[in-house]
């Protein structure tokens, strides 16, 4: 119905922080070494995060719209006309919607640890005497 909206929320958040965090990295930009020159910036790995439910959620809307449960005039969810379907829509907004955006940010979560393992491999090629820190 509309648990498509749960992921479109923290795709907002997650892309006005990355644009707050992208401002921050630019402004604090300092000589660079071999190190941060193999290593990515977070704003890059938030955006793959901001793609993900971006992309996830249009999908699901696209879905949505296809079975006629999205419609052009106002309330725009079909699930939103009565109380009784507003309360099933709220609840499965609060499961599906939920575990669908929790899903996406874990898979997020692995692809920023695995990317953070090959930079550090990557920096420990360049500078094999170099000890990476976080």
């Amino acid at each position: 119905m509309a648990c498509f909206l749960v992921p479109v929320a923290e795709a907002v958040v997650t892309t006005i922080a990355s644009k707050f965090i992208k401002a921050k990295e630019k402004n604090s930009e300092t000589v660079h070494t071999p190190v941060h020159e193999t290593k990515r910036p977070f704003s890059e790995k938030l955006k793959w995060l901001n793609n993900m439910l971006w992309g996830g959620s249009a999908l699901l809307a696209l879905e949505h719209l296809w079975h006629g449960e999205i419609v052009p005039w106002f309330p725009f969810l079909t699930a939103a006309e009565s109380a009784e379907e507003t309360s099933e829509m709220l609840h499965e907004m609060s499961t599906v919607g939920v575990s669908m955006a929790v899903c996406v940010t874990a898979v997020w979560g692995v692809m920023v640890a695995v990317s953070s393992v090959i930079d550090k491999k990557a920096a420990m090629k360049e500078e094999p005497n170099l000890t990476v820190k976080e």
